[in-house]
């Protein structure tokens, strides 16, 4: 349906949020402290992916705005980067507690332009707020590291200081906590930012800014800017006085911005695409693996990184765990988000048609197709959870990131063989493994050219933890205090003590 034939059809096909706070439900950009339609009126209508009925519009701003956002963020750097690490850590601190404060506004606006399912929402709110807690904490303890002289009579420090302007470029399938993780650690680092949320989903990051506005933010420090992509990251890679830009997003269009961000030497955070594989051996607790898998799989209706698309299970577990893993998967409930089932819609047509061709092109080499494998009878973005078996080598869903509820099973026998298929992939974020040999466990984890391994369990995200990938899946790391160090530069003072 188009936005003309939505606006036509009216009130009924209008997403309805009952907000506590409507303030949050922001429809223009926010730069320099202030609230920036465009200069010519152009929107980027959001629909809602459950129904297609409207969410609303927010403006779409071009590149000359987007530079305005650099040249506030480059003169509220000079002041906020010589803040005591305590002021700014206070700041994050409201802001966090602010996050907390509006938890159920924030879900039901991510409900309505992503998708998911409101408990998955609420999780992500949370999670988004962890971040920012986690660096209020680390934002008063920036490291002064001392070093033995190599010199007589000399002093040896290195300084960690922030790096300048920060571009975060930020995604749809977790359009709260993927800003929150980039922002907090450059913000509590001393930087500033400039933020492009995905147009699909720019309600929670403008919810976000106005939350910052509120906290105590000063002008400049923190600016999000909507609009097409091109139009507004674009200038931000060729400016150099944009020091910094973390991206998340596909493999495809990281090598692009890596390019992009080239003749001025950024310094890059890529959290790219994923592919993981998920390895069962024949001596784990079968109904535990089953339950894992599952969490592993369709979180996010599978539209996460962190996603497993490739299932390897050894020969003498093999049918019994293609049997309990399909009649689970047939079990789980989809539906709008607003109704909290397990699985809601996909994003977009794209990702829709994707889980057709993945299937279509894995049945035509010889899948089994063990339950779903086709839309949903709800039609419109809805897909059935598939559990596909007997998937050969050359399926595409063998070959890439499937980004959607569709899971593929092949068996296996030898340790090193499964070794060898699971890194056989120019992705490298995260791989599964599940076993109880303590030797196995040590050797695999130690093998698999992955920069994030779960052992028996799925959930293994969190702030405390250095989020990052090996290989195509991307460059430095998110979260922990290294996500802090990524927006900073080491500088090294030598001090004659004659």
């Amino acid at each position: 349906m188009s936005i003309n034939q939505i606006l036509e059809a009216g009130d009924e096909h209008r997403t309805h949020l009952n907000l506590r706070d409507a303030k949050l439900m922001r429809q223009f950009s926010y730069i320099d402290g202030k609230w920036v339609d465009s200069a010519n009126g152009n929107s980027i209508v959001v629909t809602n992916p459950a129904d297609g009925s409207w969410v609303g519009e927010v403006s779409s701003l071009g590149s000359i705005q987007s530079e305005e956002a650099v040249n506030a963020a480059q003169r509220a750097f000079g002041h906020w980067s010589q803040k005591l690490p305590g002021e700014r850590a206070e700041l994050l601190r409201r802001w966090y507690e602010l996050i907390l404060e509006h938890k159920s506004d924030l879900a039901q606006i991510m409900v309505a332009e992503q998708g998911k399912p409101l408990s998955e929402a609420l999780g992500e709110i949370d999670y988004a707020a962890s971040f920012v807690e986690f660096y209020a904490e680390e934002a008063k303890r920036p490291n002064i590291e001392g070093v033995t002289s190599h010199l007589n009579n000399a002093e040896v420090e290195l300084w960690r200081e922030p790096v300048g302007v920060c571009a975060l470029v930020t995604p749809w399938n977790f359009p709260s906590a993927m800003l929150t993780r980039k922002a907090a650690a450059a913000l509590g680092a001393g930087c500033t930012v400039v933020a492009h949320p995905s147009a699909e989903t720019p309600f929670s990051a403008l919810a976000l800014a106005e939350l910052a506005e509120r906290a105590g933010f000063e002008s400049g420090v923190f600016n999000v800017v909507t609009g097409v992509a091109p139009d507004i990251v674009a200038p931000w890679t060729k400016d150099p006085r944009v020091r910094a830009l973390s991206f998340t997003g596909s493999t495809q269009v990281g090598r692009l911005l890596y390019r992009q961000c080239a003749d001025t030497v950024k310094t890059l955070v890529l959290e790219l695409g994923g592919h993981a594989p998920f390895i069962v051996f024949d001596d784990c607790d079968l109904d535990q693996v089953v339950k894992e898998a599952i969490a592993a799989k369709f979180a996010t209706t599978g539209q996460d990184c962190l996603g497993a698309n490739r299932f390897y299970v050894h020969e003498k577990l093999y049918e019994q765990f293609c049997e309990k893993f399909a009649k689970a998967t047939a079990a789980l409930t989809i539906g709008p988000g607003v109704e909290d089932p397990d699985l809601g819609p996909l994003m977009n047509q794209s990702a829709f048609d994707k889980q057709v061709e993945h299937v279509r092109d894995a049945v035509a080499k010889g899948a089994r197709i063990l339950c779903g494998g086709k839309p949903h009878q709800l039609g419109g973005l809805f897909y059935e959870p598939t559990i596909l078996a007997d998937v050969s080598d050359d399926a595409k869903i063998m070959q890439e990131e499937t980004f959607g509820p569709v899971a593929a099973i092949q068996t296996f026998s030898d340790e090193d063989l499964v070794t060898q298929m699971a890194n056989a992939t120019e992705y490298g974020l995260i791989a599964y493994l599940h076993t109880m040999d303590p030797k196995r466990i040590y050797r695999m984890t130690r093998a698999l050219q992955f920069g994030m391994v779960a052992v028996n369990r799925s959930k293994v995200t969190g702030a405390p933890i250095p989020f990052g990938g090996f290989k195509q899946s991307g460059l430095a790391r998110e979260g922990a205090r290294q996500g802090l160090e990524a927006f900073t530069e080491i500088k090294y003072v030598c001090r004659d003590w004659a």
